[in-house]
């Protein structure tokens, strides 16, 4: 299992006092771009292969408030991924000073080719490093059906309904 730790900033507290919501996407995005930066996925690598990542959804599960005063850790496991690593879907947890989790988020999201514009798979060297992450006990592996099962893409409404 991946985990980074964080201090609470006065910046990631909102008007509660508490860590904002907006502080739990950002910690968790910073400890999915370290994971990756450590395993093959930095900036020349994207580069390389043209490569850039795409959330489709995190849902975040909110559990107990947490306060400034003490670090919190945020792991990092792999929930999925498609045989060919072009989707992917992460977990995350959020721990207390004292090991209590206090929030979770699922995220899944895809790779896009950076000049195509359009979803690709990751080349082997690639799925290799992905895949080493430790996997949650209900990991599966994912299909194109799964990026649908939540949402659906609205009607065009007219500028003058709006």
């Amino acid at each position: 299992m991946y985990i980074k730790e964080f201090d609470i900033r006065w910046s990631d507290t909102d008007a509660n006092r508490h860590l904002a919501n907006t502080a739990y996407i950002n910690f968790m995005s910073h400890t999915r771009m370290s994971f990756l930066m450590e395993n093959g996925f930095g900036q020349e690598e994207l580069v390389k292969y043209n490569l850039g990542p795409v959330v489709f959804y995190e849902h975040v599960y909110y559990f107990k408030e947490v306060f400034a005063g003490h670090p919190v850790k945020v792991t990092l496991e792999l929930k999925g991924l498609s045989k060919d690593g072009m989707y992917f879907e992460f977990l995350h947890n959020f721990y207390d000073y004292k090991g209590r989790n206090f929030a979770s988020c699922e995220m899944m999201g895809s790779w896009i080719d950076l000049k195509e514009r359009k979803l690709t798979k990751l080349p082997p060297e690639l799925y290799e490093n992905l895949n080493s992450l430790s996997h949650t006990e209900d990991f599966r592996i994912l299909t194109k059906e799964d990026t649908r099962k939540y949402g659906k893409r609205p009607q065009h409404v007219e500028p003058h309904q709006l």
